[in-house]
């Protein structure tokens, strides 16, 4: 019961890494506010850990805003911000990826989390705490080819980190990132651009472990980051990656 009495907002959270750190957080005696553009998979999650579902577009101002105005109506300022929405690129040569895709890129994996700062930090300072959790990636600390924009984008989100962790530690706000290596999840297709054994064994290969990350993994991380036990942790890009970095 790490985060009893603690309220979480989760995005992106109806599947994959999202819905494992919502049912980590649940698990530790958290409220969870199961946000995600997909209301029906936000629902089943939220189902499952007796949650509260929102439809959300992340890259949004008004929906963002709106998703505030329910959450803190519902339970109160949040104690807890995970931006794990994200989407990616398939795999391509620098410059043959689309300017939709680069901005879809760009307006879900960074524009979100300006978007989230702007409207939960303020009450978060006033109240003087708060934590926030940057769902990056193992692609933003040591790049694949292909997928440049996107790596370009989890790097924007690694800095965006340690900037905010900077300005807002003298306001009792912790940021925090985690960067899994590629998992089960419903973006591991588009990673690889087809999934075959042939495509999985080369991916494989690439991590010490031997094996994806899972949602249980980030959602262990997530868990203590967002913890009273990680009080002195602020600004980090935690390497959840079975050795892919190394």
């Amino acid at each position: 019961m790490r985060l009893e009495g603690k309220m979480a907002i989760v995005t992106g959270a109806g599947s994959g890494f999202g819905a494992g750190i919502a049912r980590r957080f649940a698990a530790e005696g958290a409220r969870v506010l199961v946000a995600d553009i997909n209301l029906a998979a936000a629902e089943a999650v939220a189902a499952e850990i007796g949650g509260r579902a929102y439809c959300v577009d992340v890259a949004d101002s008004g929906s963002v805003a709106a998703l505030a105005e329910d959450a803190v109506a519902t339970f109160g300022t949040p104690d807890i911000l995970v931006n794990n929405a994200g989407v990616t690129h398939l795999p391509a040569p620098l410059e043959e990826v689309s300017e939709a895709d680069f901005d879809r890129v760009f307006a879900v994996n960074c524009k979100s989390v300006y978007l989230t700062a702007r409207t939960f930090v303020p009450a978060m300072a006033r109240r003087g705490s708060g934590a926030i959790l940057n769902v990056a990636s193992t692609a933003g600390l040591s790049p694949r080819p292909r997928l440049n924009w996107y790596n370009a984008s989890k790097g924007w989100m690694i800095t965006a980190t340690k900037t905010m962790a900077v300005e807002l530690a003298p306001k009792g706000v912790r940021v925090n990132a985690i960067c899994p290596v590629a998992g089960e999840t419903p973006l591991l297709k588009s990673f690889m651009g087809e999934d075959t054994p042939e495509m999985r064994a080369k991916f494989l290969s690439t991590i010490p472990i031997g094996r994806f990350s899972t949602p249980e993994d980030m959602g262990h991380a997530a868990v203590f980051l967002c913890s009273d036990e990680a009080a002195m942790i602020t600004g980090v890009a935690l390497e959840v990656d079975g050795g892919r970095c190394i």
